[in-house]
């Protein structure tokens, strides 16, 4: 797994700071007043500092932007980093700051002089975050990364407020990881390999084989790997950090380790993008490794379907019909509209076994949501206000853009087959709310639930503020938040 960047917090030392190796990153204001650690550096420099906060490129900066003055005279550093934020900074600014000085970190190490910043452990987490590489298949490694020292006001506080943060932080990276590996790595095998390994940080980890999956009737999951060699799996997590007998949230995810369609192929353009469509499945798992290691105090289990879709003589084909383990049936007329074959029995299964407060699914469902809110925004769809606002808080506050869509009966009439109980498309218009209708089917009288269809911004073709291009790690920190404001005690 990729090693977080190394953050440590210590008391703000003057003396130090001329003497400093690598970078020194120094904050500013909007009006450009120097703090004490501030007039240090412009002492150092010979006014330097002062001269730049007067200066038009410094009053053009935006907030949690960085700019550089290179080596700098009388002090050791090898350039000074000035990043414009106030003392009292949003938590989005704070973020930005952080990955700005990420982007600038160097072998060599960074002195970040946060002083009495009340943001310093989001300043910190954004450069966690932002500090992320993948670069397990390449024969060049990067040149690992210094310790980042924050020196600030109250080291102590500081580092108490950043733990969970860390937590949290090595979960988006677990979920990164997950979705940029390569399907010929993460494999189904492999996938819940990687997931029992969780069981050392606390949680309990099950996985259900295909035998398992067959007497439980979930057949339609299984429909979708049955064309591939690899296995079938469910994968159940367990995190019980939350009064004994208490009804735990369950999330539910999409674990498709590689999609070409099945039977109703792929065009073969960008289809080796579909090594993401996993991605709901890694946001879980993200989600329950943040919230072993911060041990929250939670009930909470994940579930993940793991399947590979892949043509064959043994695959589904289009017009079949499959029993689900609710004891419906669906025509399949697509093929590739296999993750919510996936999720309808993983779904069913979770409320069967453990009767769950609430159920959240995530998935890289469809085309359509990108069509309709490109890489900016997940859509979200549920059935019970109460939960779906709080998710809404908890992603805003968190800066994960999320926006739901409407569930209406209407929409079922999409759904209607000749010779089922119903198909598993329902045509263009509407493609992702058709879907979420589909799901709902899965979901008892009474079970608050969301589902959250996040194909356009599990993977993205550029950067993002916290991520590098590739895999983001969307919905961790949203779902973390989700349970700490609404289901910790």
């Amino acid at each position: 797994m990729t090693t977080p960047t190394s953050i440590r917090f210590n008391e703000i030392d003057l003396e130090a700071i001329a003497a400093a190796a690598g970078r020194v990153a120094v904050f500013l204001p909007a009006d450009g007043t120097l703090d004490q650690a501030a007039r240090r550096v412009n002492r150092l420099t010979r006014g330097a500092l002062a001269r730049f906060a007067e200066s038009e490129a410094f009053s053009k900066m935006k907030p949690g932007e960085a700019k550089t003055l290179a080596y700098p005279v009388g002090m050791a550093a090898e350039a000074v980093d000035v990043v414009r934020l106030d003392r009292r900074p949003s938590v989005e600014e704070a973020r930005k700051a952080g990955a700005a000085l990420a982007k600038l970190q160097g072998e060599a190490g960074m002195l970040v002089l946060a002083g009495p910043n009340a943001r310093a452990a989001e300043i910190a987490f954004g450069l966690a975050l932002r500090g992320y590489e993948f670069t397990e298949h390449k024969s060049e490694k990067s040149k690992p990364r210094g310790t980042v020292t924050m020196m600030v006001s109250k080291p102590e506080a500081v580092a108490a407020q950043a733990g969970p943060m860390a937590a949290v932080a090595e979960g988006v990276f677990f979920t990164r990881d997950l979705v940029n590996e390569p399907s010929n790595i993460l494999t189904t095998d492999d996938f819940a390999a990687r997931l029992a390994a969780m069981q050392e940080l606390g949680l309990e980890v099950e996985i259900l084989e295909e035998e398992d999956l067959a007497k439980l009737g979930m057949r339609t999951l299984l429909a979708v790997g049955q064309g591939s060699e690899s296995p079938s799996k469910v994968v159940v997590m367990q995190w019980n950090g939350g009064k004994k007998g208490d009804a735990p949230l369950a999330l539910v995810g999409k674990g498709v380790v590689f999609d070409t369609g099945g039977i109703s192929l792929k065009p073969a353009a960008g289809m080796e993008d579909m090594t993401m469509d996993m991605g709901g499945a890694g946001v879980v798992a993200g989600v329950m490794r943040a919230l072993a290691l911060r041990k929250a105090r939670a009930n909470v289990v994940g579930l993940v379907g793991l399947v590979e879709n892949m043509p064959s003589g043994t695959a589904i084909r289009p017009g079949d019909v499959v029993k689900s383990m609710k004891g419906d049936t669906v025509e399949i007329v697509n093929t590739d509209a296999e993750g919510r074959l996936v999720l309808c029995d993983v779904l069913w299964y979770a409320q069967e076994r453990f009767k769950p407060a609430g159920m959240v699914d995530l998935a890289t469902l469809t085309g359509a949501i990108i069509i309709g809110l490109g890489h900016e925004m997940a859509g979200v769809f549920s059935n019970d206000d109460a939960l779906c606002d709080a998710f809404l808080k908890a992603a805003k506050a968190e800066g994960e853009g999320a926006w739901r869509l409407p569930l209406a009966p209407a929409y079922d009439e999409q759904l209607k087959s000749p010779i089922a109980d119903m198909k598993n498309v329902g045509g263009r218009p509407a493609g992702s709310i058709t879907a979420a209708q589909f799901l709902q089917r899965f979901v008892k009288e009474g079970c608050p639930w969301i589902h959250i269809d996040i194909a356009g911004v599990a993977s993205v073709k550029s950067e993002t503020t916290l991520a590098p291009k590739g895999a983001t790690g969307w919905g961790v920190i949203a779902l973390d938040r989700l349970v700490r404001d609404r289901f910790e005690g």
